[in-house]
């Protein structure tokens, strides 16, 4: 009674097909592993860069060279008397 069976599961899936249309269900797919290969490139890219300790990065190296973030605000806080 906790599971579905086989033809549960065949019902679903032909009406899914029957909503989106099969030509929907395939771009859908091929999105979802452009996304997939494109996360599995960055996690490789950052792997590769986080063991190289020469490498700095671009947000360090404008701030090191007293180019301030416009969106950060330089502020003090004072004890209340």
């Amino acid at each position: 009674m906790g599971s579905f069976s086989i033809w549960h599961w065949l019902i679903v899936l032909l009406i899914v097909v029957m909503v989106f249309g099969t030509k929907k269900l395939r771009n859908m797919g091929s999105d979802l592993g452009g996304a997939v290969k494109g996360f599995k490139d960055g996690m490789k890219d950052g792997s590769a860069t986080a063991g190289d300790p020469t490498s700095v990065p671009s947000a360090q190296v404008a701030n090191a060279s007293g180019v301030a973030d416009k969106t950060t605000i330089d502020v003090e806080a004072k004890q209340k008397s």
